[in-house]
């Protein structure tokens, strides 16, 4: 085990060459790292959004770098991103949240066109609710402005930040056994697609986002289907 800094690129790059030297080679890469930030756009300050990125999208880019050497001297590889339902869609107060992990879907989607012919593969896994603590004492909170209270308690059921939480409670959802059973398949499989969906609910919600995207797109010039 090495444990690094996902926020430092040579950590990253260190961490990737030190379990390339133990094993002999490089043949999965799972960037698993990642953190939540409840606030509103207005209330996120200049270090929280730094920070979010610095773990959220950078973190996995610079581990990526690191690995394409290896796996593309190899003529194998398969790089594995965890995003999530909110890599997908968006919503009030995870802004920055949401912007990490579209960041982190936007290179991933070129990646793959980058290096499919390398014997490289890439997967984005689109994760829903998963019983871990990300939703409770892995969750950072903005200080709070009282114009979002409101907005606040409609979605979260409290206006209170950081939220009550119990030691050690959960937020519900698959367990993180049946997400990681998800992935071995998908890895092991000989091919797959790039964006794999794991975890309650998580159908649902891309399915809605999607739908909303495709709304916002109707009946605009170009986008009319004609019957």
């Amino acid at each position: 085990m090495v444990r690094l800094n996902p926020a430092d690129r040579d950590e990253c790059r260190r961490a990737i060459l030190k379990g390339h030297e133990t094993a002999g080679c490089l043949d999965v890469l799972v960037n698993n790292a990642g953190y939540g930030l409840v606030g509103a756009t207005e209330e996120v300050s200049e270090e929280e959004a730094r920070a979010i990125f610095d773990v959220d999208l950078l973190g996995p880019l610079w581990l990526t770098q690191a690995a394409l050497p290896l796996m593309r001297a190899q003529g194998s590889g398969h790089i594995v991103q965890i995003s999530s339902t909110g890599g997908v869609g968006a919503m009030p107060l995870l802004g920055l949240y949401n912007a990490a992990k579209w960041g982190l879907e936007g290179f991933t989607e070129s990646l793959a066109g980058e290096v499919s012919s390398m014997g490289v593969r890439v997967t984005l896994v689109e994760v829903g609710a998963m019983d871990t603590q990300w939703a409770t004492s892995g969750m950072q909170f903005s200080a709070p402005i009282p114009a979002y209270d409101e907005l606040r308690e409609r979605l979260f059921g409290t206006a209170v930040v950081p939220w009550p939480s119990e030691p050690g409670a959960t937020g519900g959802g698959s367990s993180p056994e049946a997400i990681a059973e998800g992935i071995l398949a998908h890895v092991t499989a000989p091919e797959g697609p790039l964006r794999l969906v794991l975890g309650e609910g998580a159908a649902d919600q891309i399915r809605m986002a999607l739908d909303q995207r495709q709304q916002d797109y109707a009946g605009q010039p170009g986008f009319q289907v004609d019957h």
